[in-house]
């Protein structure tokens, strides 16, 4: 993945780091009073927002600052052995000449350095050899992407006392994707199912997937690798049931006959977790030793710290923030994977974060009542209102309707039809008209048939008391303009006064009430 960062600044600064106007900026020049809204703690000033053009201010000398902080931390990166040279290239893997008993020697040492039971075996030298010969590309590019997520894995692992090998596990997991899907739910950097992110507190919503949130599925992660060693007490067994379940880990121990080596129960694991352990060796293996097989990082992207977090006060899309601050918008997928609709909400009780380059956060900080202004008359010209904020339920009650079947169920819950029949104890796929399922959602659903009976009200504001002024819609206007006319007044109460939740009713004519 090659990701370009541009950086936009419409102001001249003298020397004296102080703006000044240039030509499309000559609107402030001939304004004489500003026209202040507030959105939750920030002031804006909507003179600014003439002609969809906003003049950025470019604070320099803290800019400067930034500069420094950074430079100061490019100067102790954590794992220097994905620092990117210039003269780093991919060059081809030589695989002839490295012995088995070379591997023996490697292998020998890494488990004198960990806590894991890191064992050479003939089928783990194939994996490892066969990861060397054919995928050196995809490690290349998984070494660009640690560059990245190793810096906060490493924190949150030592948060928790956790070996830092377990970095590697991201990569066995999801190939270091944090939207992966796998074909039955799982989710993220992590892959966590519904219910297990659930009970660690990742929410699923119509707008936000804390699965994919690379900080807080980590933290996730870390609070369930620890339950999971706690439970065994051995870090093999751990990372087994982290893939399978305790149960099966379980399952595999009394099949054995008691024992707890995780390479005397493997052929008693599911085909799967039999072959995750070599896998995360084998991983653990190539990252630890790329530089004596010639591979090195390709396609980095940001290092961890040169880029900050800002908590929004108002929605935004990943396309208005492109659009003010000429950033990229592959950039802030990356940096911002939780967020299924490129949107990020404001919900009270939440705080929804914006991650950016270090630099744009710090134009953004400087700007930020200004952006929020745009956001707002940008979201008062869409014809189509935005999808509702719902959260998906932990579980619902299902009742089988006239047509129904497994597939058509599961498909609207974003479950497999093995699970639904799991769940319910079915042994064959016949439904019954009136027959109750239990059903664990993965797909944010915004109503459920727990209570079929009950229809859904929706409560609705009372409209203000007291005096108001009448507005007649000219042609033209928007609801936005409107607003322009009527100090304190914004779009949100305009819609809410006049019951307008959508542009088709603003017509010529129409009366408004302004309160």
């Amino acid at each position: 993945m090659t990701l370009s960062i541009s950086y936009a600044q419409e102001a001249v600064v003298n020397e004296n780091s102080e703006p000044i106007l240039t030509e499309k900026d000559s609107i402030l020049e001939t304004s004489t009073i500003a026209e202040l809204r507030v959105i939750d703690t920030v002031k804006i000033d909507t003179t600014l927002l003439a002609g969809q053009t906003i003049a950025l201010i470019d604070h320099v000398e803290v800019s400067e600052f930034d500069k420094k902080w950074l430079e100061s931390w490019k100067n102790n990166v954590i794992d220097s052995s994905l620092i990117i040279k210039p003269e780093d290239t991919i060059g081809k893997v030589v695989i002839e000449n490295f012995t088995t008993e070379q591997l023996k020697e490697r292998i020998a040492y890494l488990d004198s350095q960990t806590p894991f039971n890191f064992e050479y075996n003939p089928s783990l030298e194939k994996i490892i050899k066969h990861y060397l010969k054919n995928r050196q590309q995809t490690l290349a590019n998984l070494m660009g992407k640690a560059k990245y997520y190793f810096p906060m894995f490493e924190e949150h692992l030592a948060k928790y006392d956790i070996p830092m090998e377990l970095k590697y596990l991201a990569i066995v997991e999801s190939a270091l994707k944090a939207n992966a899907t796998s074909r039955v739910g799982a989710k993220g950097l992590w892959q966590f199912m519904y219910g297990t992110g659930k009970e660690y507190d990742l929410k699923v919503s119509s707008y936000v997937d804390e699965r994919s949130d690379p900080i807080k599925a980590t933290e996730a992660a870390c609070q369930y690798l620890s339950k999971l060693h706690g439970i065994f007490n051995d870090w093999d067994l751990a990372l087994a049931a982290y893939n399978s379940g305790p149960g099966n880990v379980n399952k595999a121990i009394r099949r054995s006959g008691g024992q707890k080596n995780y390479w005397n129960i493997r052929h008693y694991l599911p085909r799967e977790t039999a072959g995750y352990l070599p896998a995360f060796y084998a991983t653990y293996y190539i990252f630890e030793y790329a530089d004596e097989h010639q591979l090195y990082a390709k396609n980095d992207i940001l290092n961890t710290f040169e880029t900050d977090t800002i908590v929004v006060k108002r929605q935004i899309s990943f396309e208005q923030v492109n659009n003010i601050l000429g950033t990229d918008m592959e950039l802030l997928t990356f940096l911002n994977p939780q967020y299924k609709l490129k949107i990020i909400p404001v919900v009270k009780g939440r705080d929804y974060t914006l991650t950016l380059p270090k630099f744009i956060s710090g134009s953004f900080v400087s700007n930020e009542a200004q952006i929020y202004a745009y956001a707002e008359a940008e979201d008062a010209k869409r014809e189509k209102p935005l999808p509702k904020y719902f959260e998906a339920n932990d579980r619902i009650r299902y009742k089988v309707k006239s047509g129904d079947y497994l597939g058509k169920i599961a498909n609207k819950y974003g479950v497999s039809v093995s699970s639904i029949k799991r769940w319910n104890g079915l042994k064959s796929n016949n439904l019954r008209v009136g027959q109750r399922l239990t059903i664990y959602p993965r797909r944010a659903i915004a109503t459920s048939n727990s209570q079929p009976n009950k229809a859904k009200t929706t409560v609705k504001k009372p409209a203000p008391k007291g005096k108001y002024a009448t507005y007649v819609v000219k042609k033209g206007d928007s609801l936005w303009l409107i607003s322009q006319k009527y100090p304190q007044v914004s779009v949100a109460q305009l819609k809410e006064w006049n019951d307008i939740w959508s542009t088709k009713s603003l017509k010529p004519g129409t009366k408004l009430k302004i309160y």
